[in-house]
Parts: C-alpha cells; structure tokens; sequence
C-alpha cells in the first residue's frame, strides 16, 4: 500500500537562497531511492515561510529507510539548523 508523507518547513525569507540547494540535492536522492514515486513542494500563499512537501511512495517500509538513510539525514541536520525551527513529519495512507 502506497503512503504520502507530508513534510512542513518553515523557511525564513532570508534563507530560502540558502536552503534551496540543500533541498534540491535531497530531492534528487529520495528520487534514486528505491520506492519513491514522486514528489512536489507547495509554500503556503498566506504565510509564504511555510514549505509543504508532499511526497508518494510504494510502500511505509520504503519511506521509513529513506528517513533513516545517513545522507539523508545529515541534509536535514544541515536544513534544520539554518531554519532555525524542526522538521515535521506525517505519514498518511488511503483509507
């Protein structure tokens, strides 16, 4: 059974030049991971600091060993400590 994670950033406005790269290099790994489908980040049009991913894959299991893989999560150290604010997770499935 497929799972979507949501995943909520918020990114000052100051350090979105800073983190895109960041970003982007974990973006590019999670689509070489095995299990992933897709993925999309959407900002908040009111409050433009909130960064919402939504990302597909094929199974939990496959999410959870992204979450734990090394380069991962030194990528998100790396985002959560420019932010200045922790990285949340939600895991959802079609029910």
């Amino acid at each position: 059974m497929s799972v979507r994670i949501i995943i909520v950033r918020h990114v000052p406005k100051e350090k979105a030049a800073e983190l895109r790269p960041l970003l982007l290099q974990m973006r590019s790994l999670a689509n070489a991971q095995s299990g992933y489908i897709s993925g999309e980040t959407l900002v908040n049009y009111d409050d433009p600091s909130e960064h919402l991913v939504i990302s597909t894959w094929k199974t939990l299991e496959d999410w959870n060993v992204w979450l734990r893989d090394e380069q991962r999560r030194t990528l998100q150290g790396r985002v959560d400590e420019i932010t200045g604010s922790e990285t949340r997770y939600s895991v959802y499935y079609n029910g």
